[in-house]
Formats: C-alpha cells, structure tokens, sequence
C-alpha cells in the first residue's frame, strides 16, 4: 500500500511522476518512459496541454478520424471525430456516403434556449414571495447588465426568469429558473456568473425588505448553477427516401427491409432496456464529433439521456415511419454546443476541427453533430437488421485484437487475408495466429529480423 502524500500540487511535473512511478510500479523507469514518450516534443504545445487540467503527467492520446461524403442542407461536409471505438467512423463515412445520393440529411435548429436556476429556502408564503419577486424582476436584468452587455451585442443575454414553487417536493424549496441566449457561445461561466449575481440580488433585496419577517428576510440560498438539461435547446436531423431506394442488397428487398427497421426503431421507442444501447449507438457519433470540437461531451451525455426519459419512461432518441412510400429517419435532440471560448481558441486540434467544418456557428455545429448520430444510428440499425452488428464490427476489431497478440506485419497481412471469409473472434484469430507462426517459422522470424 502506497503513502499518502502532502503537498502534491505543489511539486513539479517531474517529481509527480518519479513518486508515481516508485510508490505504484514494479518498474518505475519503464513507467516514467512511457509517460515521457507522449509528451509533446513542441515545449510551449505541451506547456499548454499542462495547463488545461491540474496535476498532469502526460498526454492521453484519442485517434482523430475522418468521415467525408456528408451533404448537410445541401453542403458538403467533411466531419472530425475523435474516438477509440472501432467501426465508429466507418460506420458514419458508410452512412454519409448511402445519402448522399439520396439527396443528404435536412438539419433544423428548433431552439437555443439555455437554462440556469438558484435554488434557495424561504421561509414564508408562496404569495408574500411572489409579489417581492414581481417588485425586484427588473433588478435582476439591471444589476447584471455588466455581464449581460457583451452578450447582449452579440445577440443574446438573459431571455426571462421565473420564480418557481417546488414546496410541495421539499419544504422551503424555491428555485429562480432563468433562461438564456448564448449565440456561438456554450455560455457555462457566462449564466453561472448571472446566477450568482441573481442569488447576491435576491439575498440583499430580501434583507432589505419591509414587508418580509425578521425570518423570512434570511433567505437561504444552496447554490446558484446552470442546467445541463436543455429541453428547448433542440436541433432536428433527418433523411428520407423512396422506400425502393432504400436498400441495396439485391437478396433483401427494400419493403422488407423499410418494415424490419421500422420494427427496430419501434422496439427501441417501447423498450429501455433496447433503448439505452440503441442511443448510446447515436452518442458514438454525437460524442466523437462533440470532444474533436472542443466541447463538453459529458454534459451533452446527461442532457441527452434525460430529454430521452422526459415522457416517463427512458425511450429512443430516433423515430421512423413510412407514408406514402416514403421512408423517413429522424432524431430530435438537446444539444447545447459552443464554437467559441474555452477549448475551442486554445487547443491546436480542436481549432483545426473547427476549420476543417468551415468555422461553423455553434446553430450549424448543432446540425452537424446531430447528423453524425443520425448516419451513426442509421448504420447501426442497418446493420443489426441485416448481416448482424458482429459482421462489421469485429471486421474493424480486427486489428486490435492482432496488435494485442504482437502480430508482425506479414502475420496481420494473411490474418487480413483470412478472416475476409472468417468470422472474426478473439479466440479464432489467437488461434489463427498460433498456427501461422508453428507452420511458418522462418518467415515470421525474418519479419521481426527486418
């Protein structure tokens, strides 16, 4: 068991990693190595990747991909996806590539409203604190124009704030739930820094007021933060085709394969138990997109999954019908993205995404992104509907499971070869493997050799 530490902040880079090394491992020189080996040779580049977080060591490296072929609103795009999955952007360039003969995906920003709230305990009635809150509204909006005037020139600024009555789910409990415009901004510290200053507001003015008890004038504020739900922060993406040019294999017919699809959405739409890997399929593309971009995927996450439960139950992001022999995929989601500030100014890659895209609006990123998990999805479904997920992902796992055998070159060139007409499973291409090298040593001791 290793020694707690005092003051480890404090120490240089350097000596977090040799008190790393020799309190957790065996080796600590080969650990400090490795660690090493992925610093960046550009001093002021890996300057700047120490200081995005605290106590870095070593950079943690995502493979960045390329999905071309997508037709969003009739332009094209080539899309960035940082991921470690495979099959992710395969999947997606497949996807991106199917409709772009069939017209694209159509992309529609719904709205932008983002949401922050103060939540506070008042001791008193609903009444008394509605009519203080009526008289101090216009407060709000004036004692944070210092914060709002930036914002506001740009477009955007505090849209409206409500006080709501949560008393009859804890006692006490009120809540400022306040609503915002943040244009190309994701907006965090721009409505964090509002609601503080709504909560100091609030506080002041209760003290302050005649009307209020010596008891109710101490109102109790808990904590002042933004909403990672954003019901009304939404963005529409969608394909459709004549269901006889939906598929393309000529041993299934497209009829058959609109209706199997069709009952794929529908048992995800009926089924949480379906529906939570069948989105987390649409994550593998909003994701990939949303960390190469430079924004915050996890709050995406928590956003997305309960917009997917807001009607009680947890249910699928995607929905399709067909009518009038037209087959329509679509997905509605909450998506609350920036394209300026924070990462997306300062990280090298994250600038180079953003002008592969064409310097998009945080509204055309919206599209985009949610046009990834649809093609995602899309892919998905095809695939669970007709060869099986295996097929195609195990083909691109293929190479994963040869580089943990140590394979050579020549070994993953025949293991290629062989599983083109061989299902691919760990165990099978371990055994492939083994064989080739019992059956062909020379050869394999030449290709390490050279």
């Amino acid at each position: 068991m290793s020694k707690a530490i005092a003051g480890f902040s404090k120490l240089t880079k350097e000596k977090k990693i040799k008190w790393i090394a020799e309190e957790y491992f065996s080796e600590p020189e080969e650990a400090i190595s490795l660690l090493k080996n992925y610093w960046n040779s550009n001093e002021s580049l890996q300057k700047l990747h120490d200081e995005f977080i605290e106590n870095t060591i070593t950079n943690f490296y995502l493979p960045l991909g390329i999905a071309p072929n997508f037709v969003i609103n009739g332009k094209n795009y080539t899309i960035p996806m940082a991921v470690e999955e495979s099959s992710v952007v395969a999947a997606a360039s497949k996807a991106a590539k199917f409709w772009a003969k069939r017209g694209g995906f159509k992309a529609t920003v719904l709205n932008t409203e983002k949401i922050g709230q103060v939540h506070f305990l008042f001791n008193g009635s609903f009444e008394k604190l509605s009519a203080f809150f009526n008289d101090i509204k216009p407060k709000f909006f004036e004692g944070s124009q210092d914060l709002t005037k930036n914002m506001q020139a740009r477009g955007g600024g505090i849209l409206d704030i409500e006080l709501r009555d949560k008393t009859s789910e804890l006692a006490n409990y009120y809540q400022l739930h306040a609503t915002f415009e943040t244009k190309d901004s994701m907006g965090a510290n721009f409505i964090n820094s509002c609601l503080e200053r709504f909560s100091k507001i609030v506080k002041e003015e209760a003290f302050n007021c005649d009307v209020f008890t010596e008891d109710e004038k101490h109102i109790q504020v808990i904590m002042s933060i933004l909403s990672n739900y954003v019901p009304n922060c939404i963005v529409r993406a969608e394909v459709s085709c004549p269901i006889e040019e939906l598929h393309e294999d000529a041993s299934v017919s497209s009829k058959e394969f609109a209706e199997k699809f069709l009952t794929a959405v529908k048992i995800a739409e009926i089924e949480p138990f379906r529906a939570v890997t069948h989105n987390k399929g649409i994550m593998n593309g909003i994701d990939a997109v949303i960390v190469a971009t430079g924004n915050d995927f996890r709050a995406v996450e928590a956003g997305v999954h309960a917009y997917a439960s807001k009607d009680g139950q947890y249910s699928s992001l995607s929905h399709a019908k067909i009518e009038n022999g037209i087959f329509t995929f679509w997905l509605e989601i909450p998506l609350a993205l920036g394209t300026v500030g924070g990462l997306t100014t300062l990280h090298p890659l994250v600038k180079f995404c953003h002008e592969l895209l064409g310097k998009p609006s945080a509204a055309e990123l919206m599209q985009i992104v949610a046009v990834a998990g649809l093609a995602q999805n899309f892919a998905a479904l095809r695939s669970l509907t007709t060869t099986g997920i295996q097929q195609g992902h195990m083909k691109m796992h293929l190479m994963n499971i040869l580089n943990q055998l140590g394979a050579n070159d020549h070994e993953k060139k025949q293991a290629v070869k062989h599983f083109e007409k061989n299902t691919v499973s760990h165990s099978a291409v371990a055994d492939y493997i083994t064989e080739l090298r019992t059956n062909n040593p020379e050869r394999i001791e030449e290709d390490f050799l050279q």
